[in-house]
């Protein structure tokens, strides 16, 4: 038999717990509510100022270029705001043009590459190393960044001219000496070393899931060095790497200065030519379709990147 329950019991908890249900209904809805719309508005106030900043001074300025691409340049400098696919016609259908994008691409896919080895030994031994011994390599490694591109620059033309050192060591160890300025290669040495700064940072953001303990487990089993290393600490390091190698191209492709200086004007790739369009022969509508065509490159490089890093995970 069961026991009675007192009258009013049932009343009670109902009437305990309505006032409960109705205080946490307003506290979630209130003005003064921790996760409710009060902290909704403040991501949006402290989301603002990044947000006009990228209005003003990316977004806008891409429609103003995507705008001039489908204009009309005329002799003498003038540009017809008439609306014409000529220009996009011209570059798709010219061999020059797509010669030019295929040959920016792939030389800043090779100094990407060749930025890569060189940096990943440093930052992996920029990473294992401590205290001041550390800390001064980094300094050594972030340098080169307080110092302009265009002295760098000047500084590898004095280092690779045909009357300059690394000639000169080169023949006299027998070797036949190739001409190292005003081609691609030069350039190719003076972007890889002007990039190396970027990917090694990059690398050692990235080296932040490599635990030493994952590496002393893998030795404790047996594992190689080299076993290791392939195995353990290239998959952990891989984030890092493919973000080196993204900020790495899109500097690559978008780089001026060092290949027009080492470049000599023999060197064409796509941010020389957008730099005589613009500047040379003022064929602004010209050079606004090829920037565009760069922003679709570095479209193509993210795209990439994201699904990488989705491999990844």
């Amino acid at each position: 038999m069961s026991a009675a329950r007192p009258a009013g019991a049932h009343t009670a908890a109902e009437g305990e717990g309505a006032p409960a249900s109705a205080a946490a209904t307003g506290l979630a809805t209130g003005p003064w509510a921790p996760h409710g719309w009060r902290q909704g508005h403040l991501a949006a106030l402290l989301l603002l100022p990044i947000a006009l900043i990228n209005v003003i001074g990316f977004i806008l300025p891409m429609l103003s270029l995507a705008r001039y691409s489908f204009n009309e340049a005329r002799l003498g400098g003038e540009i017809a705001s008439v609306f014409t696919w000529k220009n996009w016609a011209g570059v798709l259908s010219d061999p020059f043009y797509l010669e030019l994008v295929f040959d920016s691409a792939w030389i800043s896919l090779a100094i990407t590459l060749a930025t890569l080895l060189l940096s990943y030994p440093i930052a992996l031994y920029l990473h294992r190393a401590s205290g001041a011994w550390r800390t001064f390599l980094s300094v050594l490694v972030i340098s080169p960044l307080l110092t302009s591109a265009v002295v760098r620059t000047y500084g590898w033309i004095a280092l690779l001219t045909d009357d300059g050192p690394v000639r000169a060591v080169i023949s006299a160890l027998g070797l036949p000496a190739p001409s190292l300025m005003f081609n691609i290669k030069g350039v190719f040495i003076g972007l890889t070393e002007i990039l190396m700064p970027y990917m090694i940072l990059s690398l050692m953001a990235g080296f932040g899931r490599l635990d030493p303990r994952i590496e002393e487990a893998a030795r404790t089993l047996g594992a190689s060095p080299a076993r290791t290393f392939r195995s353990v600490i290239l998959p952990l390091t891989l984030p890092g790497m493919a973000l080196g190698c993204l900020l790495c191209f899109v500097l690559a492709v978008s780089s001026f200065i060092t290949p027009n200086l080492m470049g000599g004007g023999r060197v064409f790739l796509l941010a020389t030519e957008i730099y005589d369009q613009a500047i040379v022969t003022l064929n602004w509508p010209l050079a606004s379709t090829l920037s565009l065509l760069v922003l679709i490159v570095f479209g193509a490089a993210l795209w990439v990147y994201s699904v990488v890093l989705k491999q990844l995970d």
